[in-house]
């Protein structure tokens, strides 16, 4: 049984907006985290240098990072979607 993490992440006004709206269906991001399929996103809403105490709860559904040649080296595209 796979052990889902949870990670809480910083995310700006205007891409928060865009994923609570279904436009962003993605997140690009550092992979220090070791991101996985079926990990949770928490994504908390950060305006005017600080947070609002909103958040967005997604599921990562696929994940394309730098060994596709295709990502700067240390980083992951996620598609992600809102649970």
């Amino acid at each position: 049984m796979k052990n889902v993490v949870k990670h809480e992440l910083k995310t700006l006004r205007k891409y928060f907006i865009a994923v609570g709206s279904g436009d962003k269906t993605f997140e690009v991001r550092k992979n220090d985290r070791d991101y996985k399929i079926g990990d949770i996103l928490i994504l908390q809403e950060y305006n005017n240098m600080a947070y609002t105490g909103t958040t967005i709860d997604c599921v990562i559904t696929y994940i394309l990072t730098d060994d596709s040649g295709y990502v700067l080296p240390g980083y992951a595209i996620m598609s992600i979607k809102e649970i």
